[in-house]
């Protein structure tokens, strides 16, 4: 009745899959747990337009100054393209 031991080659074998099994769960989370808040703050990033309109609503420019710097903003984009 040594069906499942066999002289301890196959639990033996077994728990080398339980290694490997662990290494390659931990491995995965660390690998797509870790990369992804610096995936999301890449692409949450701030346009200067949207910084802009930002600060005017949280009172930190004035209308007439937003005005010029909106101004400046859309010089410097057209210019880009």
């Amino acid at each position: 009745m040594h069906m499942f031991y066999d002289d301890g080659y196959f639990m033996g074998g077994m728990h080398g899959l339980w290694w490997i099994f662990w290494v390659v769960l931990i491995g995965f989370l660390v690998f797509y747990g870790w990369g992804r808040p610096s995936e999301q703050r890449r692409h949450s990033r701030e346009t200067p337009s949207e910084a802009l309109q930002r600060r005017l609503a949280n009172g930190e420019v004035t209308p007439d100054e937003y005005e010029k710097r909106k101004a400046l903003l859309d010089r410097d984009a057209g210019a880009n393209n």
